[in-house]
């Protein structure tokens, strides 16, 4: 006798819905990945295009955010609301070299600092999560 959910066809549907559902999951996150990628890029050539150079204070440090004060050659102070980009080994109170965007101070990384640094991090994670899913896709394939 054959299994009622079987023969209506609702077993290959939930199969077919978890599988792409998976992949669709693997897509965003995926994306997400690469748009923040090109996020740094972007904002290495707004840096790069208008280069200022300052020497900033480390004023706080955590885990979203490094926050640091400099001076432009105008005489303001300023301080990223978003903290500095790449900013991996600095500690309050230090003094570090920065560059910023001379038309918008608020874009700002540490010297000699650019997107490549975020190549390995993002990288790693999208291939984890991709190490997770693409077996578990096959074993919902072989098992559902």
């Amino acid at each position: 006798m054959v299994d009622d959910a079987v023969r209506t066809g609702v077993r290959p549907k939930v199969k077919l819905l978890v599988v792409r559902a998976l992949l669709v999951l693997g897509s965003v996150v995926t994306l997400i990945g690469v748009i923040l990628l090109a996020a740094c890029w972007r904002d290495d050539l707004m840096i790069e295009e208008r280069l200022g150079k300052a020497t900033a204070e480390v004023v706080s440090v955590s885990f979203q955010r490094t926050v640091v004060r400099f001076a432009t050659p105008d005489g303001a102070v300023h301080s990223p609301s978003q903290g500095l980009l790449y900013p991996d080994g600095l500690e309050p109170g230090q003094l570090v070299r920065i560059e910023y965007d001379t038309a918008d101070p608020e874009v700002a990384r540490v010297a000699g600092r650019t997107a490549v640094l975020a190549l390995l991090p993002v990288g790693t994670f999208l291939l984890a999560v991709w190490a997770v899913l693409l077996p578990l896709v096959w074993w919902v394939r072989r098992r559902l």
